[in-house]
């Protein structure tokens, strides 16, 4: 070789590039089109308006009278809190809880006031029973006889 020239490198051998996957796009649905409404016939209006109304829990009579209200519910207890209006609430007394959604009786097997287990409660007490079943918020008590 000559004394000013350099030799050549060989050229570096490149990995070969990475393609990007191509990605599928799903496919659209259709859109769904509404069904075709028909007419109801003429004799099934008229009879439309002579349905009796069906009575829920809330247009049933109360089943005793009156004696406070549910303003909490422990689910993971099953205690009720309730705040007693009017009346006195003994251990024995079966109460019945009605609401929206609700709707059962139970005896009471026990009261508490401020986590002590006490034999009766009176009017304007805050104090806690064990329920069998949900019992939410704003649920009526009332003392069945």
């Amino acid at each position: 070789m000559a004394a000013g020239k350099k030799a050549k490198a060989k050229p570096r051998k490149k990995a070969p590039a990475k393609r990007p996957v191509a990605r599928r796009k799903p496919a659209k649905k259709p859109a769904r089109k509404a069904p075709a409404r028909r007419a109801a016939p003429r004799a099934a209006k008229r009879s439309a308006k002579a349905k009796p109304v069906a009575l829920g829990p809330a247009a049933l009579p109360p089943p005793g009278e009156r004696i406070g209200t549910v303003t909490h519910y422990f689910g993971n207890i099953s205690v009720a809190i309730i705040k007693l209006e009017a009346g006195r609430l003994r251990v024995g007394d079966t109460i019945h809880i009605r609401g929206h959604t609700t709707d059962f009786s139970q005896r009471i097997e026990s009261l508490q006031v401020n986590h002590a287990s006490v034999p009766e409660v009176g009017p304007r007490d805050d104090f806690g029973v064990k329920v069998r079943e949900h019992a939410r918020e704003n649920d009526t008590v009332y003392l069945v006889r």
